[in-house]
């Protein structure tokens, strides 16, 4: 059953002089809400494997790496092809709080949709302060305009596309899941309200306007578009899993079609491992709804 509300624990012994800036929460309270690194202990190891596997990846299959969809150093995308005329395509966003890391640090999540066959297109943007909220928003747009005007140049057949996203990349596959291209939309552990971002640490190089923080949280403007997966971890911290459940609240009381899916004994980061397994729950869901 979807939650309804959630509301963060008060914290329990306030100090008088400390603002309660958001739930509850002063601002040393929401740094460590947010601070998905810092809750998970092997975090540096999980990260290693990660990039390992996906250098191994893209040396052992066939890949076409860094084609452009803008004239900016990172308006890039690496595109798999898989099999058939008419196979599915997977486009894939990564997170990192729209400031850091980048598409080869998430390559390895291609993994169990090639194995099904499927094309996968790993997507890169400009990052903050690089860019602004807006301008990241733009560029996937621009990149999902490029795919859906290219696609017989790319060889990327006619199958149907699933745009799908991780953390901050979740709340960009949310941001853009009424475009015409998509099929379906899977957001994984997304961040569908930003006011909490803009009153902690992750600020800091975002900058957000107070326009922005209304215009590009998802969950305040719930539209008609692709049918959509929203996945978290169940072992996440709670505002991530809040994030999540709220917006597919939202949105199914909206009359969209939505599904909600809380990965048992996964954290942020290992719910990927969901969709790197060709046999893993999202890779399934990927599977069932995009099937011919």
């Amino acid at each position: 059953m979807l939650s309804h509300t959630w509301q963060a624990p008060a914290l329990s012994h306030p100090k008088m002089d400390t603002p309660v800036l958001y739930r509850g929460m002063d601002r040393a309270a929401l740094n460590a809400a947010y601070n998905n690194t810092k809750a998970v202990a092997d975090v540096q190891t999980i990260f290693a494997d990660f990039r390992s596997r996906g250098a191994h990846l893209y040396e052992t299959a066939p890949c076409e790496r860094d084609l452009p969809y803008g004239d900016q150093p990172r308006q890039r995308f690496d595109l798999f092809r898989g099999r058939g005329a008419n196979t599915p395509t997977m486009v894939y966003i990564h997170g990192g709080y729209w400031q850091t890391l980048s598409k080869e640090d998430f390559a390895f999540v291609a993994e169990g949709p090639l194995e099904r066959g499927y094309n996968v297109v790993l997507a890169e943007y400009t990052l903050a302060p690089q860019a602004s909220m807006t301008q990241i928003v733009e560029e996937i747009g621009r990149l999902l305009d490029h795919l859906a005007a290219n696609r017989d140049a790319l060889n990327m057949g006619r199958g149907s596309v699933c745009l799908v996203g991780h953390s901050a990349g979740g709340h960009l596959s949310l941001v853009h899941r009424s475009h015409p291209l998509l099929a379906h939309t899977m957001a994984i552990s997304p961040l569908v309200d930003l006011e909490p971002i803009g009153l902690c640490w992750l600020n800091a190089n975002l900058n957000l306007s107070p326009s922005e923080i209304d215009l590009y949280s998802p969950v305040r403007h719930i539209v008609k578009g692709a049918p959509t997966t929203i996945a978290v971890g169940a072992a996440e911290l709670p505002e991530l899993v809040r994030h999540a459940s709220e917006y597919a609240s939202a949105a199914t009381e909206s009359g969209e079609d939505v599904e909600y899916l809380a990965t048992e004994n996964r954290n942020h980061f290992t719910v990927l491992e969901d969709l790197a397994s060709a046999s893993g729950m999202l890779t399934k869901v990927l599977a069932r709804t995009l099937s011919p």
